[in-house]
């Protein structure tokens, strides 16, 4: 069965007008209701507005008893988002996944190198016991330590747990309890994860002492994977851009720019090389925009492949958990332990993860979105150059249009909303004053002006959403990959809205020495095809392999 989610009710216009009053104290007047008609765009008579007083002034009672519940950020809605077009089920059948791991690994003169070994690498080192998880764990948190500041990249260190992890590691690898790539791996996580003892304060400056007594999922499972937590990291504030209650998080490959966001410190820490991997959110460009940055390579999985238990919600409907890396065959490490069903996340759907290294460019169908790539931007070469290399692995890459008939950008008001319901309480509080941004384009204005969205018009938008669901699974259905520019059009916003998986990955530099990326789009839960080829492309090639000068 096809679900599309249809969550929180919201009131009126005319009641979100006076949303920041107090119980009692308004009135609704037939001159608030023609005021309300400008923003619905509508038009009622007289009669029509007398008519309709007392049930508007009943309801504001109502909203008021709703708005007068305390609901904490980690109450979802009772109904759910769910990506599935009609009639496509998932892959169950898990098959055995052959790692292409490095046969032979050996420990560098200078231990220092080791901050730039891939996972895969490390994870050889590790398993051979020619590295111990704690003398690795002891280099990053000394790494983080250093250069954390610098970056303004991390909220906190985790040193005491991260040693408890390591050793544990070592113990058990020495009696011959190996529990996988990720054993004795350390890594970050953005800071909007709960984990008991230690604060999560989401990046922002209302939040900044706050504990949550719940281990999320995400670190759980990289717990039994045997990986290492040594650092909560950076987020712009609840998950936009990358200022924080303690700065700007910086880009390592340039300190006088910002990572970008929201995903800020685990893309800059993992590009300087602080930890192996770490794991970031993405709602709409959060892993694309900071690993572009960056030079980082992102997976952003289907919606609802990775538990969000423990995470704040920012849009319950576009919200997603993925890693960023420095490779594609480390994103596939990583979410080869993280991805699945958990029944504290409702929205995750089992689908199995049959990722397989040794796949061939040539053999599969692969398109590109050629308006994308034809418009005059500033990675058009770097762009160009890539899809020139795509098709000497023996890739035909065939030219794709994506749907235009539905107004894709007014669809965003589907995550609008959401946050700003997600968000209630700071906005009556007036304690989003506290945010570090107060411009136009920052929260609490976005906050303020989501208020006025009728619940009409969010019912409506994913009506429409429904409908570019099914649109690009039948273009999708067709390929095995999509090439895109990773900001070409509206594809973020589109594939965000319909949950499709997105690896983006270096594709060069630009003429201040910047990183570039290139995205590649897969269908709904084969994360698995698009890590592949991407690992093709990285092994053609060489911008995986370059890191910040200041930070080796």
């Amino acid at each position: 069965m096809r679900y599309i989610i249809l969550i929180i009710p919201f009131i009126s216009v005319l009641l979100l007008l006076s949303c920041n009053n107090k119980e009692g104290s308004v009135t609704i007047s037939s001159k608030d209701i023609v005021s309300a008609e400008k923003m619905t765009g509508l038009e009622f008579n007289e009669a029509e507005r007398d008519s309709m007083l007392d049930g508007l002034n009943d309801a504001l009672r109502d909203y008021s008893a709703i708005h007068n519940y305390p609901l904490s950020n980690d109450i979802p809605p009772a109904l759910l988002f769910n990506p599935l077009p009609r009639g496509f089920t998932p892959a169950q059948k898990q098959e055995v996944i052959h790692w292409d791991l490095p046969q032979k690994v050996e420990l560098p003169e200078d231990m220092n190198d080791l901050a730039f070994f891939s996972v895969a690498e490390l994870s050889v080192l590790i398993r051979q016991k020619k590295l111990s998880s704690f003398t690795l764990t002891t280099l990053c948190l000394e790494r983080l330590k250093t250069y954390g500041d610098t970056l303004q990249c991390v909220i906190t260190i985790t040193e005491d747990l991260a040693y408890q992890q390591a050793r544990k590691a070592d113990e058990e690898i020495a009696r011959g309890i190996y529990r996988g790539p990720l054993h004795g791996i350390p890594y970050g996580i953005k800071d909007l994860f709960s984990l008991p003892g230690y604060p999560t304060t989401w990046g922002a400056m209302p939040y900044k002492d706050q504990v949550i007594n719940e281990t999320a999922t995400v670190i759980k499972k990289l717990e039994e994977a045997g990986a290492v937590l040594v650092a909560k990291l950076t987020l712009g504030a609840l998950a936009m851009d990358d200022v924080w209650f303690g700065g700007q998080t910086k880009n390592p490959w340039d300190l006088n720019q910002g990572s970008s966001g929201s995903s800020a410190g685990s893309a800059s820490a993992t590009a300087a090389g602080l930890v192996p991997f770490a794991i970031g959110t993405e709602t709409w460009g959060s892993i694309v925009s900071p690993s572009n940055r960056c030079g980082t390579t992102g997976l952003r999985p289907t919606f609802g492949r990775v538990s969000r238990y423990g995470a704040m919600a920012l849009s319950w409907t576009m919200d997603k958990v993925g890693p960023i890396c420095r490779s594609a065959e480390d994103c596939a490490l990583v979410f080869h332990s993280i991805h699945g069903f958990d029944e504290r996340d409702p929205s995750t759907i089992y689908a199995a993860f049959n990722y397989s290294p040794g796949i061939h460019p040539g053999t599969l169908r692969i398109g590109y979105l050629k308006d994308t790539f034809q418009r005059d931007y500033p990675n058009r070469v770097n762009d160009s150059i890539t899809l020139e290399t795509f098709r000497s692995l023996g890739a035909e890459l065939m030219p794709v249009l994506l749907p235009d008939s539905i107004p894709v950008r007014a669809l965003s008001i589907i995550l609008w909303a959401e946050t700003s319901a997600a968000f209630d309480e700071l906005t009556r509080s007036n304690r989003d004053d506290e945010l570090v941004l107060q411009k136009k384009e920052a929260w609490p204005n976005y906050f303020r002006q989501a208020r006025f969205i009728p619940a009409t018009e969010y019912i409506q938008a994913n009506r429409l959403r429904y409908l570019l669901i099914e649109e690009l699974h039948s273009l999708f259905s067709q390929y095995d990959v999509i090439i895109s520019s990773s900001f070409g059009g509206n594809q973020l916003l589109i594939t965000n809205l319909t949950g499709h998986p997105c690896v983006v990955m270096p594709n060069g530099f630009d003429e201040k020495g910047h990183p570039t990326s290139i995205s590649l789009l897969g269908n709904l839960f084969d994360e698995a095809t698009i890590l592949a080829v991407a690992k093709a492309y990285q092994d053609a090639t060489e911008w995986d392999d370059q890191h910040p000068e200041l930070f080796k």
